[in-house]
């Protein structure tokens, strides 16, 4: 089973030979995992019970149809917080800085907990993420597009960047359908090898603007910035690839239909992250 860029995705234990095991708060993998799996939340089961995967009766296989409709659930309540964010940060602009900090903090430690604690198929965990992302999103969309913080554009550049963002998804979901562009092991390495250098580049660039104005240049709209930020949104587009393998296998692998929640906030991540970039590179445009 080849690994993902995404956090969510890259921390579901897997099983020898394939699979995922231990999937939030149920198990998906096979064989004795899954016999230890079902004696301990469901007693055992009926002679001869369990084929492919030993599940409980009433626990049936993840399906496709579970993996669009959490996501779009998932998507929903984003972005019903983010226009709840954007319209009160509108009448009160001291709410900005508040919502960016407390939403991007909360949503941050949420995804955490469901990555490293193995909560990925909660919907509560990643409902709250999704309140929480929305909240950051819908007050940054406006600090960047607003002229009260030397934003531009206004409400029709968050528009092109939430079009933009949308059509690279269904762009990478085409290429990942038709198989123009195989998701290898090689390749798999190449975009975590990536995403690792410019989160570093990141933090770098964070730490040295404390020192001199601007850091490296990575975003201060100069030409540096414009490529940075199409390197990342390059980057955020191939880990969707990623990220439509890992749901694919998990599909393949049968694995619980609450597994679809994890699914959904892994594609919830990707998204936020390149909602941002494209956002970002767009206001440069502008500001020239």
């Amino acid at each position: 089973m080849r690994t993902t860029s995404n956090p969510v995705f890259r921390n579901l234990p897997r099983q020898e030979g394939g699979g995922y095991a231990n999937f939030g708060s149920g198990v998906a993998g096979a064989g004795q995992m899954g016999h230890q799996y079902g004696q301990q939340q469901y007693g055992e089961y009926p002679a001869g019970y369990g084929q492919p995967y030993q599940q409980a009766p009433a626990t049936r296989s993840m399906t496709i149809d579970d993996v669009v409709t959490k996501t779009g659930i998932t998507l929903g309540v984003l972005a019903v917080s983010a226009i709840i964010a954007y319209a009160l940060t509108s009448m009160n602009t001291g709410l900005a800085p508040l919502f960016v900090i407390v939403g991007g903090l909360t949503g941050l430690v949420l995804v955490l907990i469901a990555s490293f604690a193995n909560k990925m198929d909660n919907p509560a965990l990643v409902l709250g993420y999704a309140v929480a992302e929305g909240l950051f999103l819908g007050a940054l969309s406006f600090m960047f597009t607003d002229i009260s913080f030397g934003g531009v554009g206004g409400s029709g550049l968050i528009a092109q960047a939430v079009l933009g963002t949308f059509g690279v998804f269904a762009g990478m979901l085409v290429v990942y359908k038709t198989g123009a562009i195989r998701v290898t092991p090689r390749f798999t390495r190449m975009i975590i090898g990536a995403t690792i250098g410019v989160v570093v580049l990141m933090l770098g660039n964070l730490v040295a603007s404390f020192f001199m104005d601007g850091g490296f240049g990575l975003r201060d709209g100069g030409p540096i910035a414009i490529i940075f930020s199409l390197v990342c949104i390059a980057i955020a587009a191939f880990s969707f690839l990623l990220d439509f393998d890992a749901a694919d296998q998990l599909i393949r692998a049968q694995a619980p239909e609450k597994a679809a929640w994890g699914v959904a906030l892994g594609l919830t991540v990707t998204l936020v992250w390149l909602y941002i970039e494209i956002l970002r590179l767009l206001t440069y445009f502008q500001s020239d």
